[in-house]
């Protein structure tokens, strides 16, 4: 306010002026607003070659009026007594759109002889840069050959960096009016980090490290054909089975999906195309931004600091501005997290008891992340070599989860969620149960997340499970009686009937076979995660201390991904009244 208050000072003392002295402050007053009308139609003429062009031709007229409170009426006043003089003006833009000298550089470019710029001082070079572009009036000049001989001889300080699309309609430094200097530009098709993570994080952090960069713009666009192309990519998933990427360009746009899958959710069902596109090029935008935050760790240090901002922007290819978006919603919880190379570039490595123990919400994030790499048929995981292979033996392991898994062949789990040696404990048997291993599962689980300081265990069942189908089919045939148990398998089924029979009776009556398994592999799944919250007392502490998490889910082999169950509905009554060892143990250790 008080910046406006002075901005317009200069019409009151003109009004003053021309009614002289002894004036009341209303008759001033009155007198300005006359005044500001006529100084706003000088502003408009001499400051804009397109206004100038309108008004010479006939095509625009410009003149003033007063509106009457008192009377409702308008007196109007005409044309501006200056407007012959002032249709001779050559200025493009007003003052404040023109970037000062300074600004530019010592030597008329930036370099590192240049100090530091501020990140809002760099936002608002860009937001006065694109009006420039926009208008048509750019003053980002030629260089000079003293300019050239700058930037080779002090280096480059570029204000801002920017992460953009490669689209040959958004020229990064042309739009926004840019000296050579000013602007670090990193680009590929969609302003995404999904497969050039790396590249573009570590490029990042140069800039941002050595060459004191305090802003990062990530600049999506209208009309964007990668995001176009992952949204059609995301909806063709909803119809047909995933596939591997036949060329670099399908993995691209399968990378994107999730871009399009979050744009879709937000929106909800039978949004037009464009809309639809138009929308996940905003998600893609704060996707990017987000991606830097969670796998950087230099830069969230320079954000928690102050010394770095991190923006995004949509670029309208209709009229050449940019929106511009703000920081990232979820930058405050971004900035906790733990994680400091992405993906791709971890997958280059192995987990080992150096890299300390994960948080649940992270190992959980993990597993998704490489599941759905797995759907789509783009992994990650490349060879184990030798390094590999001996840091694992020399440091000792530290897997992220415990996996309580089906020993069906049909589901690896290390190949499910995309994984290497060293990040899963796998614990597997038929029907992923606890019924005749509880022992051997509970105290190997009990090692995993004491010794080895794991903080989640997931158990997996899985669509069209046999052991499940099995007891199924025992318990159907036997009217829910069982029968003499005549091998080990026998015993199995026999034992997971208890199971079935909960899931016959949630099932309607006529409910088929199929229907009761596959029921029964859901409850199963529930059933192994309150058998080890109910008879292990160390699993128990652990949860209660928040240090251990216990979730469930289910490997559909037909898409090949997992629906994640969460934790059970029961958790918080058996961790308060469970029992300390498992039924077959009493006896073997001596139990009451």
């Amino acid at each position: 306010l008080e910046g406006l208050l002075q901005g317009i000072g200069s019409v009151a003392e003109q009004a003053a002026q021309e009614v002289g002295p002894g004036a009341s402050s209303d008759d001033v007053a009155a007198h300005a607003v006359q005044v500001n009308v006529f100084h706003t139609i000088n502003f408009l003429l001499k400051y804009s070659h397109s206004i100038r062009e309108s008004v010479r031709s006939g095509q625009v007229q410009i003149e003033g009026g007063i509106y009457q409170l008192e009377t409702g009426s308008v007196e109007f006043l005409g044309a501006s007594p200056r407007q012959g003089e002032l249709l001779s003006s050559s200025l493009p833009v007003p003052p404040s759109m023109i970037a000062p000298d300074d600004a530019r550089g010592v030597h008329g470019v930036r370099t590192a002889a240049d100090e530091r710029m501020p990140s809002d001082v760099a936002l608002k070079m860009l937001k006065d840069g694109n009006e420039r572009f926009a208008a048509g009036a750019q003053t980002a000049s030629s260089t000079s050959g003293d300019m050239l001989k700058a930037l080779a001889k002090y280096n480059q300080a570029p204000h801002s960096a920017i992460l953009g699309c490669a689209d040959s309609r958004v020229p990064v430094d042309t739009v926004f009016d840019a000296m050579p200097g000013e602007l670090f530009v990193l680009r590929n098709a969609g302003n995404t980090c999904t497969h050039a993570e790396g590249s573009m994080l570590g490029s990042l952090e140069f800039c941002t490290g050595k060459l004191g960069s305090r802003l990062i713009l990530v600049l999506g666009h209208t009309q964007c054909g990668a995001i176009a192309g992952a949204t059609t990519t995301y909806q063709s998933y909803q119809s047909d089975e995933p596939r591997a990427p036949g060329c670099a360009l399908e993995g691209l746009l399968q990378g994107l999906a999730a871009v399009a899958k979050e744009a879709s959710s937000d929106l909800g069902p039978g949004v037009p195309q464009d809309k639809l596109v138009s929308h996940a090029v905003k998600v893609n935008v704060f996707s990017s931004i987000n991606f830097l935050l969670k796998f950087s760790e230099p830069l969230r240090d320079l954000v928690r600091k102050g010394e770095l901002d991190i923006q995004g922007g949509i670029y309208h290819l209709e009229t050449g501005r940019v929106e511009f978006l703000g920081r990232s919603p979820r930058q405050d919880e971004l900035l906790s997290s733990k994680l400091s190379v992405p993906p791709s570039m971890a997958m280059n490595t192995v987990r080992t008891s150096e890299d300390g123990t994960l948080e649940p919400n992270l190992a959980m994030q993990m597993l998704k992340e490489g599941n759905e790499r797995f759907a789509v048929g783009a992994p990650l995981i490349g060879k184990v070599n030798r390094s590999m292979r001996e840091a694992l033996a020399l440091k000792g392991q530290a897997p992220h989860t415990a996996i309580v898994g089906c020993a069906d062949s049909r589901v690896p789990l290390e190949t499910v969620f995309d994984a290497l040696p060293g990040d899963l404990f796998v614990l597997r048997n038929a029907g992923n149960t606890c019924t005749h291993a509880e022992g051997s599962i509970l105290g190997s689980l009990e090692f995993c997340t004491g010794a080895l300081n794991t903080q989640l265990i997931f158990v997996l069942g899985h669509t069209n499970c046999g052991a499940l189908k099995g007891a199924t089919s025992a318990f159907l045939s036997s009217k829910e009686s069982k029968k003499q148990a005549s091998q080990a398998l026998d015993v199995l089924l026999n034992e997971l009937g208890s199971v079935v029979s909960e899931a016959k009776t949630q099932c309607r009556k006529q409910a088929t076979l199929d229907e009761i398994a596959a029921r029964a592999v859901k409850l199963n799944v529930f059933n192994t995660m309150h058998f080890l919250l109910r008879y292990s007392e160390p699993i128990r502490q652990k949860v209660r201390a928040g240090k251990l998490e216990i979730e469930g889910g289910i490997y559909d082999l037909k898409s090949g991904r997992v629906e994640f169950l969460g934790k059970s509905p029961h958790e918080s009554k058996l961790v308060r009244i469970g029992s300390n060892v498992a039924p077959s143990l009493k006896q073997k250790i001596g139990g009451p």
